[in-house]
């Protein structure tokens, strides 16, 4: 029965340190408009194996549950060790292969 429920999974993959203590969380991007802005954000870097965090800062996830979506935006967070390579992904730039 521990598989059920309404909850998401807890961050099995986010790193840890050679002490055994948890990577810091550091904020990577704030993100406001549609849920699919920040569904496309998260999940581009999940396939990454970046593991993130959402908070939502303003209205809470009150918003989100009475409005379908959180009007403040959204807060993401990555492990401080991952901020680079999350920065590089969500900037990069996407080249079309011409054929010559």
């Amino acid at each position: 029965m521990d598989n059920w429920g309404f909850s998401k999974k807890k961050h099995e993959n986010w790193p840890i340190y050679e002490n055994g203590e948890n990577v810091k969380p550091v904020l990577f991007k704030h993100i406001g408009g549609s849920p699919l802005d920040i569904d496309v954000e998260v999940s581009l870097l999940q396939a990454y194996n970046i593991p993130v965090i959402l908070q939502y800062p303003n209205d809470g996830e009150f918003g989100k549950l009475i409005l379908g979506h959180a009007g403040g935006g959204v807060d993401l967070y990555v492990p401080e060790t991952m901020i680079e390579d999350a920065q590089n992904i969500s900037n990069a730039t996407i080249c079309e292969e011409v054929e010559e």
